[in-house]
């Protein structure tokens, strides 16, 4: 596959999402009925994974800036950061790839996609890591296979932080 055809863009009205499916109902409703208006609220910043000419949805992703507990963080990172009672995180709340690109890699490219757009927007808008949480058991071996870390409270909501993301990039 020749990735480099594909192109990662914020959702736009252009773009073709009643025909995506991933195989999650919930994931599939969420794109199809309200990233738009979650997107032109902006309580979220969708991404597409469209193959210019074409406008139809391949894939998306979702980040938003989000806080979380001090406590959540693992003890041998929190001794390193500040004393605060809360910290700021970007949020990777949806990845969804359609069905007729599963396991060619997809998965992947939207997830480096969302972890660089992360690390250029902590420049400006601080932001210690990226923080998603996993819908299973399967998703969360997927995260934690590019080195995201439980968080304390929950095996399904995972980080990964901002250092180890610039690691990747360098």
């Amino acid at each position: 596959m020749h990735l480099t055809s594909w192109r990662v863009l914020p959702l736009q009205k252009v773009h073709e999402r009643q025909t995506f499916t991933c195989g999650s109902p919930t994931l599939d409703r969420y794109l199809q009925n309200q990233a738009r208006q979650d997107s032109e609220k902006r309580v979220a910043a969708v991404f597409a994974l469209v193959q210019p000419p074409a406008s139809q949805v391949l894939g998306y992703y979702t980040l938003s800036a989000s806080p979380i507990y001090a406590n959540e963080v693992p003890p041998e990172l929190a001794r390193k950061l500040p004393r605060y009672p809360q910290l700021p995180v970007t949020l990777l709340g949806r990845l969804a790839v359609d069905q007729g690109l599963k396991g060619q890699g997809m998965g992947e490219f939207l997830l480096m996609d969302a972890l660089r757009r992360s690390l250029q927007a902590a420049g400006g808008i601080a932001a210690m890591a990226v923080v998603v949480d996993a819908k299973d058991a399967l998703a969360a071996d997927f995260y934690q296979h590019f080195g995201f870390i439980p968080l304390n409270l929950s095996t399904s909501r995972l980080f990964l932080p901002m250092a180890t993301i610039a690691s990747l990039f360098d």
